[in-house]
């Protein structure tokens, strides 16, 4: 049986794949909401739907342009670049996005996996938007076997605790981290979308499944 993320070589092209995808489900979703929505609450301390969509173009901007100045993606530098877009229009705002996801994966693609991580943030916070209004398939759907195959890659790149798992709602088991000669493999039970949320730091309320081996906190990638 294939094992998802058992494989060391990196994917370039991945992160791109991700986004254009997603971008093509995401934006007319977004495009179709009454701008009220936009100010929903997010399981992001402080942001709401329209602050988590300003982080995400302004950070897919900042791929796209090449501006990485010292600090940037720290908790500051994305407060401000929320801030610069607090008087834009939500249209704006996604315009601005949709254009991030469109032309970044090249340029992830070029970096040798130092931006592949914001990739699967932009997909983690789609979810995040999905999550605050309700919608069907946070932090899963259609495009989680190649977010997971992100996943994968990036706990494996990072030295990321070794986890093995078996999902519910995907074929392939999942290798996840780096294996190491003095600590066993964890192991989980449950579905896809709750294994985003413990890799990024996500709600789990009602989430049902098993994790052995390791403890919740441990699993976040992004923490």
């Amino acid at each position: 049986m294939t094992t998802v993320g058992a494989h060391d070589e990196r994917d370039p092209e991945l992160p791109g794949r991700l986004l254009t995808a997603e971008r093509d489900v995401l934006i007319p979703l977004l495009r179709g909401r009454p701008e009220g929505d936009f100010a929903a609450g997010t399981c992001c301390p402080g942001w709401t739907v329209r602050h988590v969509l300003a982080h995400c173009s302004a950070a897919l901007s900042r791929v796209v342009e090449n501006r990485f100045e010292e600090g940037v993606f720290s908790p500051e530098s994305n407060d401000r670049d929320i801030a610069e877009r607090d008087g834009w229009p939500v249209a704006r705002i996604v315009d601005e996005l949709e254009r991030g996801m469109t032309e970044a994966g090249p340029v992830i693609a070029g970096a040798g996996g130092a931006l592949d991580g914001i990739a699967l943030g932009e997909w983690v916070h789609a979810g995040d938007v999905r999550d605050a209004w309700g919608v069907p398939g946070a932090y899963g759907g259609e495009q989680v076997q190649p977010a997971l195959g992100l996943l994968a890659w990036l706990s494996r790149e990072r030295g990321h605790l070794a986890l093995h798992a078996d999902l519910d709602d995907v074929d392939e088991p999942l290798l996840l981290g780096a294996p190491s000669g003095e600590r066993s493999p964890a192991r989980y039970l449950g579905d896809a979308a709750t294994l985003v949320r413990l890799y990024s730091g996500r709600p789990l309320a009602g989430a049902r499944y098993e994790l052995a081996g390791t403890v919740e906190a441990e699993l976040n990638l992004f923490g």
